[in-house]
C-alpha cells in the first residue's frame, strides 16, 4: 500500500493492482472506468477554441443573463481582437490584463490576446489600487482590459496614471446585456459610467476590433507563457505563477477526463470568478474543450445563482464552500430543482463536513472535494464522481498526475513510513516557474523536480490523500488567498503601530477572516482598533479586510525575539 518513502508515489493507472516505474504501488484509482492512458499532446489556448469551434460552431459558449453568444461569434471576435492588438503594437509575448468580472468580453479578450501571441495576466477586480499597480509593474503588463462600471473603471485609470501601463481598453456593460437589460441600464445609467475619461491612452472596446484577420503567431505549447496567475506565500510578496499553453489545456483534459458523462450535455453555472485559477480551468478552459456552454454571472449573488439554475438546468457547479453556504441561507433554495447537477465539485479552501452533509441533504447534489494550487494550474486531485466519495479526503490525483510525500524537515528525503510528509506534485499541469523569480522558483521544486505544496498530507491505504496540516501561513477567505504579511506591513505603516501580527479566525459565512494585532510605539498618539481599522480599509482588497484590530501591550515572541505567529494563533484559537 502507498506509504511514506518510495512507495509513497501515487499515479493513475487503470488497475489498483499495478505497480510504478520506482516500484511503489500505484493504487490510486476511480471506481468508474476512465480513460487512464489519457494522452495529452501538446496542445495551445486557441487550438483548444479552434478545434471546440469547428466541430461546434453554432453551439453557445456563454449564456449571459439570457443572452447567448456561439462558439463561432466567441472565436470571430477573438480573432478581430487578436488583429486589433497587433495593429496597436502587441507582439508575441507581450503581457496584456483582464481587470474584469464574468462578463462575455473575458473569453473574447482571453482567447484573442492568446492568437495575438500575448501572455494573460489576470488582476481580481477587488483589486485595491495600491495592489493592481504593484502586480502590473511586475508583470510588465502593457495594456489593460476593464469594465465602465464604478467598481473597476476609477481604480483602472488611477493605475494607469501612476504605473508604466501604456493603454487602458474600457468595454460597455450595457452592450454585453440582453437588449432590454442594456436598454435599461443605459437608460437608468446605473451600474455603469456613460463618458471614458478624454484621454488617447483609454481606448473604447469597440476600436480595439479590427475587420481583418490577425497575423499567424506560431505558439510553442510547451515553451510559450499563456498565462501569469498570481500568486503568494508565506512572504506575502506576490509572485506571478508562468502557466504555459500545455499547463492549462493539459489541466483542462485532465478535469474533463475524470466525468464519466463528459459526452453529454454541458451547462457549467459561472459563479466562480474567472481570473480566479479554479474557475480559469474548471469553468472556462474545461467548459471550451468539452464544447459546452457557461451560464456565466458576472458576481456571486445567491439568488441570482437560484434562479440562474431555475432557467438553465446546469449540469455542472463549480464552487467554493462559501458559495454552498450562501444557496444553502437563501430561501429559495428549498424550491429549486437541483436534479439536473451531475458534477458539483468544492475547492479553494477546506469543505465543512457539515455544510457538505446539509448542502447534500437539501439539494440531493452530491459534493465532492478537491485539490489544487495556481502553480499546479488549478487541480491535482479529486474525489471521485461515481464512486467513494470520502469525506475529509481530497481525493486521488488526476489522470497524469503523480504525488509524493517528503520528509517536512529535510526535503531530500522521502517522509518515513506511515508518517505524515509534504506534499509534493509532477505532472503535465505543473508551472514552468515565477516570473521574474528564479529563487523563489528553485526553492518551490525538490531537486528532482517535484512540486512542493507546503501542505502536510497522508495517504490512506487505497490511495485517498488527506491535508492534515497546513504550513503556510496563508488565510482563506471564502476561496480567496490572504497573506498576513502583506496585511501587517500595512499596519506598520501607521504612526502609532509598534508591532503587527495577522492571524485566520473561523467565520461562519467566509471560512476564515484576518485579524490584526497590534502594540503601540511609546510615547505615539494614542489609537483604538477600530480607528486602525478605518485607516487601513483603503489599502487592503475587500478579502483582505480585517474582522478587527486588538491592541495588546505586547505581543508573542520566541526565545529570540522573534514575533511568534503560532502562539498568538494558539492563545486566540485554542
Amino acid at each position: 500500500m502507498p506509504r511514506g518513502g518510495v512507495g509513497s508515489t501515487l499515479v493513475f493507472v487503470e488497475n489498483d493492482a499495478e505497480t510504478d516505474a520506482r516500484g511503489g504501488l500505484a493504487a490510486a484509482h476511480y471506481a468508474h472506468p476512465v480513460a487512464w492512458d489519457l494522452e495529452l499532446p501538446p496542445l495551445s489556448l486557441p487550438q483548444l477554441l479552434a478545434e471546440s469551434a469547428a466541430a461546434a460552431p453554432d453551439a453557445p459558449l456563454v449564456d449571459f443573463l439570457g443572452r447567448r453568444y456561439s462558439y463561432r461569434q466567441i472565436e470571430r471576435e477573438a480573432h478581430r481582437f487578436a488583429a486589433g492588438l497587433q495593429a496597436l503594437g502587441i507582439a508575441r509575448g507581450d503581457r496584456v490584463g483582464l481587470f474584469l468580472p464574468n462578463v462575455p468580453i473575458y473569453p473574447v479578450a482571453y482567447f484573442g490576446a492568446m492568437i495575438a501571441g500575448a501572455t494573460l495576466v489576470n488582476f481580481s477586480p477587488l483589486y485595491s489600487a495600491e495592489e493592481l499597480e504593484q502586480q502590473v509593474e511586475d508583470s510588465g503588463t502593457r495594456m489593460l482590459v476593464t469594465l465602465d462600471v464604478p467598481a473597476l473603471l476609477p481604480t483602472a485609470v488611477e493605475v494607469l496614471e501612476h504605473s508604466s501601463l501604456e493603454r487602458l481598453v474600457v468595454a460597455r456593460l450595457a452592450r454585453q446585456l440582453p437588449w432590454l437589460k442594456g436598454l435599461a441600464l443605459r437608460l437608468l445609467g446605473r451600474g455603469q459610467l456613460s463618458h471614458l475619461p478624454r484621454r488617447v491612452e483609454v481606448l473604447d472596446w469597440s476600436d480595439c476590433l479590427a475587420d481583418g484577420q490577425p497575423q499567424p503567431v506560431a505558439i510553442d505549447p510547451v515553451r510559450d507563457l499563456a498565462l501569469l496567475q498570481y500568486t503568494g506565500g508565506t512572504t506575502g510578496t506576490p509572485k506571478g505563477a508562468m502557466l504555459s499553453h500545455q499547463n492549462l489545456t493539459a489541466n483542462a483534459r485532465q478535469v474533463r477526463a475524470i466525468d464519466p458523462d463528459r459526452d453529454s450535455r454541458d451547462m457549467v453555472l459561472g459563479v466562480l470568478p474567472l481570473f480566479h485559477v479554479f474557475a480559469n480551468t474548471c469553468v472556462l478552459n474545461r467548459t471550451v474543450a468539452n464544447r459546452g456552454c457557461i451560464a456565466m454571472l458576472p458576481r456571486f449573488e445567491a439568488g441570482q445563482a437560484l434562479a440562474t439554475i431555475a432557467r438553465v438546468r446546469p449540469t455542472s457547479l463549480f464552487a467554493v464552500p462559501t458559495m454552498y453556504q450562501a444557496l444553502l441561507d437563501h430561501p429559495a433554495v428549498e424550491t429549486t430543482d437541483f436534479s439536473s447537477v451531475r458534477e458539483s465539485i468544492s475547492g479553494g479552501a477546506p469543505l465543512a463536513l457539515p455544510l457538505k452533509a446539509r448542502f447534500e441533504a437539501v439539494t440531493g447534489v452530491k459534493v465532492i472535494e478537491g485539490y489544487g494550487l495556481t502553480e499546479s494550474s488549478g487541480v491535482v486531485s479529486v474525489n471521485p464522481l461515481q464512486g467513494e466519495n470520502r469525506a475529509g479526503s481530497i481525493g486521488q490525483p488526476l489522470p497524469g498526475t503523480e504525488v509524493r510525500l517528503i520528509d517536512k524537515d529535510d526535503p531530500t528525503r522521502d517522509a518515513a513510513e506511515g508518517e505524515p510528509g509534504e506534499l509534493v506534485v509532477r505532472g503535465p499541469q505543473v508551472m514552468c516557474g515565477y516570473w521574474n523569480r528564479p529563487e523563489a522558483a528553485a526553492s518551490a521544486f525538490t531537486a528532482d523536480g517535484w512540486l512542493r505544496t507546503g501542505d502536510i498530507a497522508m495517504f490512506d491505504p487505497d490511495g485517498f490523500i488527506r491535508i492534515v496540516d497546513r504550513s503556510k501561513d496563508m488565510i482563506t477567505v471564502g476561496g480567496f488567498k490572504v497573506f498576513p504579511s502583506r496585511i501587517e506591513a500595512m499596519l506598520l505603516d501607521h504612526p502609532s503601530v509598534k508591532e503587527a501580527l495577522v492571524i485566520g479566525v473561523p467565520d461562519a459565512y467566509l471560512g476564515e477572516r484576518p485579524r490584526g494585532y497590534v502594540s503601540l510605539k511609546d510615547g505615539a498618539e494614542v489609537v483604538t482598533g477600530a480607528q486602525l481599522l478605518a485607516w487601513l480599509a483603503p489599502h487592503v482588497g475587500k478579502h483582505e479586510r480585517l474582522d478587527e484590530v486588538v491592541i495588546r501591550a505586547a505581543l508573542p515572541k520566541t526565545m529570540i525575539g522573534k514575533l511568534d505567529r503560532k502562539a498568538l494563533r494558539a492563545e486566540v484559537l485554542g
